[in-house]
Parts: structure tokens; C-alpha cells; sequence
């Protein structure tokens, strides 16, 4: 089917009658698919349920379904953070010790397990590296003991440290949703973010400053909590399923924010905020981020910004949706005629131009889907 529907895309392309939005491409699995990083230059990698990692190096013509990590076919590889095409680290989730980091520097021929999740009642959700040096990443989990588990890498995840973090307000239920390894945003050393849901409402945690010591970053405990601000999203929703699923941040500094509630995803309401300016009412002028106008059409699971058309777009179960503002408003980005019917719908994470979703989903944005 994949493969008619790409013949189908170039027909219509060359008979300028249409062109296909998203190109569905052939993953060779079933496994449902949570982590994708591209990287470009057509390198990308992705990730999901039964041990699977995926590698292409072609724009996605090809996807290489790669050795599975030691001891790991019945993990959940929920995330996937690639330094080029031979390199990469897989982040599975799950309590305690089905929690681990595992890498490749041989093209996934073969992968080290570096890390185990120490906390018995632990479960971690993302990991991220700067785009300025791939050696500083953060690792992130749901609360230990009423503390969310933040740990730092300064040599490209093969080490780590505990983040002294001191989250003064009572987090009430409040954890993180490892749905597409994008709730946190790790831009600058010393300077994360990430968004939280639960029973204890939304909210976005920033953490500032830099290490007590700034001299060796490799040793020792350092205190990284200098600058700590949380901020609650307004959301009336309170529940374990619903909240903020995930973020992402332009070049300018806007961040964007996605989510809703997982169980019930037509449900539109508190979907989307963002930290652009202008849209605030006395109601929240004070905040920093804002309820969209108008929301995605549904819980959106993950969000991306393409620089190129200044486009966000933001993926879900029900459906996909753009905004050319700042994620003020949202559009639903409907399967032209070229399309298959269901292409918008069932996916989970973005990394453009990839998508991923359940059942081996792979999909590749059509570069002219986002052109004014």
C-alpha cells in the first residue's frame, strides 16, 4: 500500500494535479513508534515497543531495522537522540529498571547499555541533548519520593549526575507523559524546560544558572536548580491522563505547548499553549504562556516547527493541525485527494519531516504541504 500511494504522490505531482501531505513509508514492523530523531541529510532513526530501533539513511526510502540492544526485546524504546548515522542513544521507559540508556557507535550493529534506572519506583520519559554541543543532554523522569528525576551528561551520555532539584511547590499527582520523548526542551546548558500533567494540573518548569562550581563538570554533585520557576497552564482539566504532552521552541524563543487528555482525543479543549505575545486578556496577563484562540482538534501528542514556512504542526490520534502564528490558532491539515483517507490521523511523535505512530507508522511530510 506504501509503495502505491508514493507511485500515486509522483503521478499527481507531475500532472500538477495535487500534491500528497504526508508520504507513508514501509518501517518492516508492527511495533508501535514513540521515538523518532531526524537529523538531516536524510539520516534519522526511530524507536518503539518489542526492542525495535529503525535507521534510514535516505530520506526514509529504506528503513534498516536494527540489532536489538542486549536483553531488551520486551522493552519500550519511547525515545532516540542520533549524533549522526552511526551514533545514536535509545532511552526505553518503564518502572524501575526497564528504564535504561543504550548506545550505538556502529551504525546499531551493536549497542552498550550505559545506564539502568536506579529508582525502583522510577519511570523515565525523555532525553535530550543541545543542538549547540551533542556532548550536554538531560535525561528526565517522573517524580522519586515528590522529586522530579532530572539527570545530566557532559560527555555525550556516557556519564551522569543527579540534578539537585528542589521543586518547592507540592507536586499532588503531577508526573510527566513519555509519549514522545518531547515534554522536555534542553536548548542551552543550564537552561531546560519541561511540561508536566497529571491530577495535579499542567504546568512548565524552567530551570536556570549553571553548576555551583563551574570548573569540572565530570565529577562531583553540583546544585543546577539556580532560576527554578514553575508556571501552571490553564487548563480545567485534572486528570492522570490529561495535561501538556509535549514542546517546542523556534529560533525566535516562542514556545509551544500541546497536549489534552490521551483517553478521551476528540476532546479539543485545553490543547494548546503558547508563549507568543498578544493574545494575553486580564485573565492571564501575568503568565507567561497563553491558551491558544483556537485549538489543535484534538490531544495532540506531539509538536515541531519548520523554519522554512515559519509553520508549526501538531500530531495526534484524531488528526493533524498547523498554525502560521505562533500557535495562536490552529488549523486542521486535512488529506488532500492524492492522500490515503486516514493519513492525517494515528500518529504519535514528530521530528520533520518524519512522523511516527502505532503498528511500525512511518510517514514523511511532503515538503509543499507547509508553502503559503
Amino acid at each position: 500500500m506504501s509503495q502505491f500511494v508514493l507511485l500515486m504522490c509522483f503521478l499527481f505531482s507531475v500532472l500538477a494535479l495535487g500534491n500528497c501531505q504526508w508520504i507513508l513509508q514501509d518501517s518492516h514492523t508492527t511495533a508501535s513508534l514513540r521515538g523518532i530523531h531526524s537529523i538531516g541529510n536524510g539520516i534519522a532513526w526511530a524507536s518503539g515497543t518489542e526492542g525495535t530501533i529503525l535507521r534510514t539513511t535516505d530520506e526514509g526510502a529504506t528503513w534498516q531495522r536494527c540489532t536489538t540492544p542486549p536483553d531488551a526485546e520486551k522493552l519500550d524504546f519511547r525515545g532516540i537522540q542520533a549524533f549522526d548515522q552511526n551514533t545514536a542513544i535509545a532511552m526505553s521507559s518503564g518502572k524501575g529498571d526497564l528504564s535504561r540508556l543504550y548506545k550505538t557507535t556502529d551504525a546499531c550493529k551493536t549497542w552498550k547499555l550505559l545506564f539502568t534506572n536506579p529508582d525502583k519506583d522510577g519511570f523515565w520519559d525523555a532525553i535530550q541533548f543541545s543542538s549547540n554541543d551533542h556532548k550536554l543532554g538531560a535525561l528526565l523522569g517522573d517524580p522519586v519520593k515528590n522529586i522530579f528525576v532530572v539527570m545530566l551528561t557532559f560527555d555525550g551520555g556516557d556519564k551522569r549526575e543527579r540534578q539537585t532539584l528542589n521543586a518547592t511547590e507540592d507536586i499532588n499527582g503531577e508526573s510527566v507523559f513519555a509519549a514522545s520523548n518531547s515534554s522536555l526542551l534542553n536548548p542551552l546548558p543550564g537552561y531546560r524546560k519541561f511540561c508536566t500533567g497529571g491530577s495535579g494540573g499542567p504546568r512548565v518548569i524552567k530551570l536556570g544558572g549553571g553548576p555551583s562550581d563551574t570548573g569540572k563538570h565530570t565529577t562531583g554533585r553540583f546544585k543546577w536548580d539556580a532560576g527554578l520557576v514553575t508556571e501552571r497552564l490553564k487548563s480545567l482539566k485534572q486528570r492522570p491522563s490529561s495535561g501538556c504532552f509535549s514542546m517546542a521552541e523556534n529560533q525566535s524563543g516562542v514556545i509551544v505547548a500541546v497536549g489534552g487528555d490521551y483517553t478521551n482525543p476528540n476532546d479539543y479543549s485545553y490543547t494548546a499553549w503558547t508563549s507568543a505575545q498578544g493574545i494575553s486578556s486580564k485573565a492571564d496577563e501575568s503568565f507567561e504562556f497563553h491558551l491558544a484562540n483556537y485549538f489543535p482538534h484534538g490531544y495532540r501528542s506531539s509538536v515541531a516547527y519548520d523554519l522554512t514556512t515559519k509553520t508549526w504542526i501538531t500530531v495526534g490520534p484524531n488528526g493533524t493541525d498547523i498554525s502560521r502564528d505562533d500557535g495562536r490558532n490552529w488549523t486542521a491539515l486535512k488529506p488532500t485527494a492524492q492522500d490515503q483517507p486516514d493519513s492525517d490521523k494515528n500518529w504519535n511523535a514528530l521530528s520533520l519531516p518524519f512522523v511516527v505512530g502505532p503498528r511500525g507508522r512511518i510517514g514523511k511530510l511532503n515538503a509543499k504541504t507547509l508553502a503559503p
